[in-house]
């Protein structure tokens, strides 16, 4: 079906944070297939993993016990707040899980008969009807209703205006959903003040603070959490696209007291599989053994000392840069697909996030000689832009 607006591109290798395609040009890869390839691509610890599970057990369903999986869920469990996971396929279905445990714990626990969940405007949880309705942007929803009941929007950051939704709906608020850091709507980072406050409002209220994890989890801000770097505990939280570098897997994580799911209530077939936990499994003991979270600190620093510098060079394209670790968002002046598009001419593949960003979302391994690089290749397609734009401007 035609649901993609694709680029005319055909990708056919990859190594490193670097790709092929079929006519053998080479691209430097800072889209990573949207913040999912961890460890690059054809990382050998990933190949390994893969391969070694396959020839062993890929798929069994959850009637039954496996290893990886339990591995898998004690590594997330052990490193995070979270006292209990559940796996699927992908971060919708996590945020599709979070949802449908709130709405049990809502009824079960606190005995509220209609609950409301609240989501940020300019946010993103999904494509699924229930996820879609809690992204809190218009454009996604168009032609969908009707939609699920049940959710109400907040201004992201915004206490005065959060608060004022929270009291409209009093006692019917059974949960919050938020992103650490918004990526679909701009890259555009949580405020450490917001957040406490609003973990506060949550415990005082017995209101559930769900984070999606899943585009800045993973070690991808220079921090193993995003919302590490606000100073909050969630009782919930989701992650998928890093989580197996590029293997389809999801989670839902979530704290004992609120784990309020039963034999019945929430399943997937392919949810928890052998395959994906072992590479999910890989994946996390190579960001300890490899520091590749301390690498995005360290490199995602350096990247958003080039971009600053790049917005100084061309203020008429460029306003501001903004983000963390290795998902850096540049906020340009002209629309976000001209400079992805010239990005990629030039041999550097990027990814807008919304109309007016460009998103940087390499690899966790990059080095720092390969962001000279990317700056390079993207300092050459700003300077085509400005001469494009200045000469249409006169």
């Amino acid at each position: 079906m035609s649901t993609y607006g694709r680029y005319p591109l055909t990708l056919v290798r990859g190594q490193g944070c670097r790709v092929w395609d079929e006519q053998g040009r080479e691209y430097l890869d800072f889209v990573a297939g949207i913040a999912t390839c961890t460890l690059g691509h054809a990382h050998p610890v990933w190949i390994q993993a893969l391969t070694e599970q396959a020839q062993r057990l890929h798929h069994i369903s959850n009637l039954y016990y496996n290893p990886p999986q339990a591995q898998l869920a004690q590594w997330l469990t052990q490193h995070s707040c979270a006292d209990k996971v559940f796996f699927c396929n992908s971060g919708a279905e996590a945020n599709e899980g979070a949802l449908k445990l709130a709405r049990k714990y809502a009824h079960t626990v606190r005995g509220i008969s209609d609950p409301v969940i609240l989501t940020a405007h300019a946010s993103f949880h999904g494509r699924t009807l229930a996820t879609v309705t809690a992204t809190g942007q218009p454009k996604y929803q168009k032609d969908f209703a009707p939609l699920v009941p049940g959710f109400a929007y907040i201004p992201y950051n915004d206490i005065e205006g959060t608060e004022a939704v929270l009291n409209q709906f009093g006692e019917r608020v059974c949960a919050v959903l938020l992103e650490p850091l918004q990526g679909e709507g701009g890259v555009l980072p949580g405020d450490p003040a917001y957040f406490q406050w609003l973990r506060q409002v949550c415990t005082q209220r017995g209101i559930l603070l769900i984070l999606d994890e899943v585009q800045v989890g993973m070690g991808r801000t220079g921090r193993l959490w995003g919302h590490c770097h606000l100073g909050v505990e969630p009782d919930v939280f989701t992650l998928a696209k890093g989580l197996a570098g590029g293997i389809p897997i999801g989670a839902l994580l979530a704290k004992d007291f609120c784990a309020v799911f039963q034999p019945g209530d929430h399943a997937s077939t392919f949810g928890g599989n052998p395959l994906a936990c072992a590479v999910g499994l890989a994946v996390c003991r190579t960001l300890m053994l490899e520091s590749l979270v301390w690498n995005a600190q360290q490199t995602g620093a350096y990247l958003r000392q080039g971009l600053s510098r790049l917005a100084e060079r061309f203020p008429e394209l460029i306003q501001q840069v903004r983000g963390w670790g290795l998902i850096q968002g540049l906020m340009v002046r002209i629309p976000a697909a001209d400079v992805v598009k010239a990005a990629m001419d030039s041999g550097l593949l990027l990814v807008p996030a919304g109309s007016q960003v460009v998103r940087f979302v390499p690899p966790l391994i990059v080095t720092p000689a390969e962001i000279d690089q990317a700056l390079a290749l993207l300092g050459s397609a700003l300077e085509g832009l400005a001469a494009s734009h200045s000469g249409a401007g006169t």
